[in-house]
C-alpha cells in the first residue's frame, strides 16, 4: 500500500511541475465547454424564405404571419419572379413562397388555393424545417377557416414534458460533460505513460519491487484526482453558465462520473503502454478516444441514425452510456431504477481496461 500512494504523489508532483499539462487539464477542458455548450444547436432558427404575395388579400397575409410566427423562419419580400429565384439560388434565401393572385378568391370560392413552396434541399435539415412548417401552418389555417368558432373534430392537446422550454442546453451540455470527462483524463494518463517511456524513466520502476498491479493502481488513482477535479470543475462552471439543476436523485450521475472518469484514466493509461512516443499517445486517442465518443456516443444524433456495422460498434465505448446517464441526471430524472445497469457497466469497462494494461506491464517487464 505504501508503494502505491508513493507512486500517486509522484505522479501528482510530475503533473504539477508541467504548467502546460495543468493547463491542458483544466483550461482546456473549460475552452471546450463553452465552444461546444454555445455553439452546438440542434433546432434551425432564423432560416432565411423569401415570399412573394402576389394576392395581397387579408387571407395571404394572414399565412404568412402565422408562417413568421414560429421564429424558425425569417422572411423577405420579393415582387419580381426572376429576383426571387435568384435568391435562392446565390443561397441568400433557402426557400422561395409564391402565393398567386387568386389565391384569397378561389379558397372563398370552395377551389383549391395552391402555394408554391420551392426549398433548397442543400441542407436536409433546413430543407426538413421548412417543410414541416410550412405544411403545418397552412393545416391549422384551412383548419380555423373552415371550422370558425367550432373545434375541429379531431383536436390533439400536445404537452412537452420534461423540458417544456425547449432549452437545448438540457440536452448539449450534458453530452458534452461526457465528451470532456473522456478526453481530457484519458489524454493525460496516456501522454504521462508515453512520456516515461520515452525518456526511459520507465525502466526505473522495472528495476524496482514494484508491480505491475501496484504501478497501474498509484497512475490510475493519481489521474482519477486529476479527473476528478476536471469533472468537479466542468460540471460547476457549466451549471452556472448553462443554469442546469439536477432533477431527483444526482447519487447515480455523481457515482456513475466517478467510474466514467475512471473508465478515462484506465483506457489512456492502456494506450499509454502500447504507444512509445508521447505524439503516437496523442494521435492514438485521437483516433480510438475522442472520434468515437463524438461520433458513436449519441452526442451529435441519435444512435439508432448510425448504420450497420457501426451500431454494434458503439456498444464497446463507454461515451454511448454516460450520455443518456448525464442527460437523464439533469432533463428527466429517472434515477437508480431505469440507471443501475449504465453503472455497472462502467465497472465492466474499468476491469477490462485495468486488465488489459496490467497484461501489457507485465510483458513490458519481462521484457525489459
Amino acid at each position: 500500500m505504501k508503494r502505491i500512494i508513493a507512486q500517486v504523489q509522484k505522479e501528482i508532483r510530475q503533473f504539477l511541475r508541467d504548467r502546460l499539462t495543468v493547463a491542458l487539464a483544466f483550461v482546456l477542458p473549460l475552452i471546450t465547454l463553452l465552444i461546444l455548450g454555445y455553439a452546438i444547436r440542434l433546432e434551425e432558427k432564423n432560416i432565411a424564405i423569401a415570399i412573394q404575395d402576389e394576392d395581397n388579400s387579408p387571407l395571404s397575409r394572414a399565412f404568412t404571419e402565422r408562417l413568421l410566427a414560429t421564429d424558425q423562419l425569417e422572411a423577405t419580400s420579393y415582387t419580381s419572379h426572376d429576383i426571387l429565384k435568384s435568391a435562392i439560388d446565390t443561397g441568400d434565401a433557402q426557400a422561395a413562397i409564391i402565393i398567386p393572385p387568386e389565391f384569397s378568391r378561389r379558397f372563398k370560392a370552395g377551389k383549391a388555393a395552391a402555394i408554391e413552396v420551392i426549398i433548397d434541399g442543400t441542407d436536409v435539415n433546413n430543407a426538413r424545417v421548412i417543410k414541416n412548417s410550412v405544411l403545418a401552418v397552412t393545416r391549422q389555417l384551412q383548419i380555423d377557416l373552415q371550422q370558425g368558432s367550432h373545434p375541429p373534430p379531431i383536436q390533439a392537446n400536445v404537452r412537452l414534458w420534461f423540458n417544456p422550454g425547449r432549452k437545448e442546453s438540457l440536452y448539449v451540455v450534458p453530452g458534452t460533460f461526457g465528451l470532456i470527462l473522456w478526453i481530457y483524463p484519458n489524454l493525460l494518463a496516456a501522454i504521462a505513460f508515453a512520456r516515461e517511456k520515452e525518456q526511459g524513466t520507465i525502466l526505473q520502476a522495472y528495476a524496482s519491487s514494484i508491480t505491475a498491479f501496484e504501478l497501474i493502481v498509484g497512475k490510475a488513482l493519481a489521474y482519477l484526482i486529476v479527473g476528478i477535479s476536471i469533472s468537479t470543475l466542468v460540471v460547476v462552471i457549466g451549471m452556472i453558465l448553462f443554469q442546469l439543476r439536477f432533477v431527483g436523485d444526482p447519487t447515480p450521475f455523481l457515482i456513475g462520473t466517478l467510474l466514467f472518469v475512471l473508465d478515462s484514466v484506465l483506457f489512456g493509461l492502456m494506450i499509454g503502454s502500447v504507444t512509445t512516443t508521447q505524439n503516437a499517445a496523442v494521435q492514438a486517442v485521437a483516433f480510438a478516444g475522442f472520434t468515437p465518443a463524438l461520433l458513436l456516443s449519441g452526442f451529435l444524433y441519435p444512435l439508432r441514425n448510425i448504420k450497420f456495422p457501426f451500431n454494434y460498434l458503439s456498444y464497446i465505448f463507454p461515451t454511448r452510456y454516460y450520455m443518456p446517464l448525464a442527460r437523464d441526471s439533469f432533463v428527466r430524472g429517472a434515477g437508480w431504477t431505469s440507471l443501475w445497469y449504465l453503472v455497472l457497466l462502467f465497472v465492466l469497462f474499468a476491469a477490462i481496461y485495468f486488465l488489459r494494461c496490467k497484461h501489457r506491464m507485465n510483458r513490458m517487464q519481462l521484457e525489459g
